[in-house]
């Protein structure tokens, strides 16, 4: 099995991917068959082997110094948790240092690098603000 393993919802977000990309190549599966496909991706012989290993429990919170990758204003990162402080269950304000600064504007004639980057993650590993398209402002990997 998988080390590190999502938290329920995010492995209920990766079968409703997973649906939607085998109906846009052709194959149409329902849910559950999704749930299973996910399951077994992670080592597990069916959905509720692999729910019960992972429960409805909250994320486990970050540390300060933690390796994390993931998404700002669209723009790929990697970096190090610098803060962080527990709002309320699985609900955290983070704040992170990048590897590599990230240009937040999307404008040809104009550049704006950020090497640090504040923001609020839910339990899904994004936070509530989106951009004019719906991304999320911050999405963190969750694993």
């Amino acid at each position: 099995m998988n080390p590190k393993l999502p938290s329920a919802a995010k492995a209920k977000d990766q079968a409703k991917r997973l649906r939607t990309k085998m109906a846009e190549d052709g194959t149409s599966i329902g849910h559950a068959k999704s749930l299973e496909l996910v399951a077994h991706q992670h080592g597990f012989s069916d959905w509720n082997t692999m729910f019960a290993a992972i429960g409805k429990a909250p994320l486990k919170g970050w540390a300060i110094g933690d390796k994390v990758g993931g998404t700002y204003l669209s723009q790929p990162f990697t970096g190090h948790v610098v803060s962080i402080s527990t709002l309320k269950p699985e609900w955290f304000r983070l704040e992170l240092h990048l590897d590599e600064a990230v240009d937040v504007v999307t404008f040809d004639g104009f550049s704006n690098f950020r090497s640090r980057i504040r923001g609020v993650i839910g339990p899904k590993g994004h936070s509530i603000e989106r951009t004019s398209d719906g991304q999320a402002h911050l999405q963190i990997d969750l694993w």
